[in-house]
């Protein structure tokens, strides 16, 4: 069967409904002629009359009445269907898949997700914490939110805000080692890794590279920071994970003169076309919370170790 029939409900709803191909033409911007050549393409199409005409009435055939009826039925739910986007497109409803990476995700973005259900009460949320790359097309993912350097995809990505990490350790793994000077000091120490860096085995500190050697190397950046804080060795870790701990003095900054390269927070969409309100409203929520050339959680963080206070 040919795609004629259902390009062609339409003008066939509009002719019953208006009683004559004139008014349904009216309707349909179209002329006439072009509604009586829809109509018989139809027929032709389907190998039956649907309409009985004459110079004075137009009436559907037995068999027109019966094929109407579902016709009409099929094309109420594609008008249904189009309204529920076009609500969707202007009205934040229906339910919004995030995929988060662990740390920043539980830290920074599920604390704004009560108050945008509160502001948004259509909308439902189906939050996954992950730092695996998903297929944001594959996994029905409405948003996503990475860091780091991003492989070539057909995503938008649209950056959020700059992401720095740090160098750091305890003061009393310093005490106990000392502190390295120099980048090619680390080699002496105890270097923790972050399983997940996509930076590769080695460590970008300036123009200087350091292949980190240590006993411990997890996938899990908080697992990273309880050792840092315990005192095990010297790691990196996102200024996001580290700042509370770089203010109290818990952690110190090491090697400042040379700075490892800095990320950013991207939040990454399937594509631009046809964008829900629901994900364009979450993503302004992100961005107006979270945005700016110093994120929030990079305040007053000192910079560098002072000199003498550590051996």
């Amino acid at each position: 069967m040919s795609r004629e029939p259902f390009a062609s409900i339409p003008v066939l709803v509009a002719v019953v409904e208006t009683g004559s191909f004139s008014a349904a033409a009216q309707r349909l911007g179209m002329t006439p002629s072009a509604v009586s050549k829809r109509i018989q393409a139809m027929e032709q199409s389907l190998q039956c009359q649907l309409l009985q005409r004459t110079t004075r009435s137009l009436g559907l055939t037995d068999e027109g009445h019966t094929f109407y009826e579902e016709a009409h039925q099929a094309w109420e739910l594609v008008q249904r269907g189009q309204l529920h986007l076009q609500q969707g497109r202007q009205h934040p409803q229906g339910t919004l898949r995030l995929s988060l990476p662990m740390v920043f995700g539980r830290r920074y973005v599920a604390p704004l997700i009560p108050g945008f259900l509160a502001d948004h009460p259509q909308v439902k949320v189906d939050l996954n914490l992950d730092d695996r790359m998903v297929d944001l097309v594959a996994e029905g993912v409405d948003l996503a939110i990475r860091i780091g350097h991003l492989p070539d995809s057909p995503q938008v990505a649209v950056p959020i805000a700059p992401c720095d990490s740090v160098l750091c350790a305890s003061a009393a793994y310093l005490t106990r080692h000392g502190t390295p000077q120099k980048p090619a000091e680390l080699e002496r120490h105890n270097c923790l890794e972050y399983s997940y860096f996509r930076g590769g085995r080695h460590w970008q500190l300036g123009q200087e590279k350091v292949e980190p050697r240590g006993n411990y190397r997890v996938n899990n950046s908080e697992a990273l920071l309880d050792a840092l804080l315990a005192g095990t060795g010297i790691g990196q870790l996102p200024t996001f994970i580290a700042a509370p701990h770089l203010r109290s003095g818990t952690l110190i900054p090491l090697l400042g003169a040379w700075p490892l390269p800095r990320h950013w927070v991207y939040a990454l969409l399937p594509n631009r076309q046809g964008i829900p309100a629901k994900t364009k409203q979450f993503l302004e929520v992100i961005k107006g919370r979270l945005g700016g050339d110093t994120p929030v959680w990079e305040r007053e963080i000192p910079r560098e170790f002072p000199e003498g206070s550590s051996s």
